[in-house]
């Protein structure tokens, strides 16, 4: 929940600072709804594309407040970000319920950015991959079999905390989300991409993106500066 109509100003940055590198990797900004027209309607080109940060699961109907896929699309957004850590803490979003979404997201024509990860406790209680594979299950539905979508492990504890999980921790997370979509998906599964999110910043991306079946990043405070958001982009390039 960042962004006033300034803040398109950040995005034109950083669609000119785009231009410095080869179109090798996606580069995706998702900002509120009250910005999502504006910022695809002052895009100068599609390198740059844009998404929103969630989506209703019925395209229409007495849903006062909320926004559905067909109206991120027709506002020129493309992706959505589902089940979001704080979606699923602020909001008491299920598995079921996020499944719902993206089942929408589908509908709506739009590419679903479906997150996981476990909060502190779970992790301490040796949890982390159960907690993880079960929000695979649950969050992605049948309908993913065929269609484009993106997976984010966002471990709670390092979200806005400035803590990090390490390049190990991390592996072994993305390593094992791989392995449940290869089996659940097949060949689709071995190229579905998987972002990293927890923390990342210019500093730290080179070695996060280094990281086994790492296959970008979910940014976060990070993105709100463009030179730092560019600087990420930058590593990730290098890495192809």
């Amino acid at each position: 929940m960042n962004g006033l109509l300034g803040s398109i100003e950040v995005t034109q940055k950083i669609e000119k600072g785009l231009a410095a590198f080869e179109d090798k990797a996606d580069c995706l900004i998702c900002p509120p709804a009250t910005l999502l027209a504006s910022m695809t309607s002052s895009a100068a080109t599609e390198r740059l594309k844009f998404g929103a940060q969630d989506c209703h699961a019925v395209q229409s109907g007495a849903h006062t407040g909320d926004v559905s896929a067909e109206m991120i699309a027709d506002a020129g957004g493309t992706y959505v970000i589902l089940g979001h850590s704080e979606r699923r803490a602020d909001h008491r979003e299920s598995n079921d319920g996020i499944a719902e979404k993206v089942k929408a997201a589908f509908r709506g024509g739009l590419v679903p950015i479906i997150c996981v990860g476990e909060t502190l406790q779970e992790r301490e209680a040796g949890r982390t991959l159960d907690v993880v594979g079960n929000q695979l299950v649950g969050s992605i539905p049948d309908k993913a079999a065929g269609a484009d979508f993106v997976v984010a492990y966002e471990p709670v504890w390092a979200i806005g905390t400035g803590k990090v999980a390490t390049v190990e921790q991390v592996a072994e997370v993305h390593d094992a989300i791989r392995s449940a979509l290869e089996s659940r998906f097949g060949a689709q599964g071995t190229e579905t991409p998987i972002l990293y999110g927890g923390s990342m910043k210019p500093g730290n991306a080179g070695d996060l993106l280094a990281v086994s079946n790492v296959n970008g990043g979910l940014i976060g405070g990070a993105s709100l500066k463009a030179d730092d958001f560019l600087a990420i982009y930058a590593a990730c390039i290098s890495q192809l």
